[in-house]
């Protein structure tokens, strides 16, 4: 499965090892503070942040009602649809 790894990946994999969460932590601070640095939007926004941080409590919720499926909530009110991807350079 190397053979797919991000280019990213392959040129830090040995910076990102150890950094929690099987290395994607370097990744997301890294990219949190050239961000900060360069006065320019991070890659990954508040929204991405609560939308990632509900599926846990939303799953664990589902569970318990014997797996019923769960309206996930749109942090964004719809701005998701108008936004620019940057995800993935």
């Amino acid at each position: 499965m190397k053979q797919y790894d991000h280019l990213i990946w392959k040129k830090q994999e040995q910076e990102a090892a150890g950094a929690g969460h099987g290395g994607m932590d370097f990744f997301l601070i890294q990219s949190f503070v050239e961000a900060a640095k360069s006065n320019i939007a991070p890659l990954f926004d508040v929204y991405d942040a609560a939308t990632w941080l509900a599926i846990t409590p939303l799953s664990e919720h589902s569970i318990a009602l014997g797996s019923q499926p769960m309206a996930f909530p749109d942090f964004t009110r719809g701005r998701w649809m108008e936004r620019k991807a940057v995800f993935g350079v």
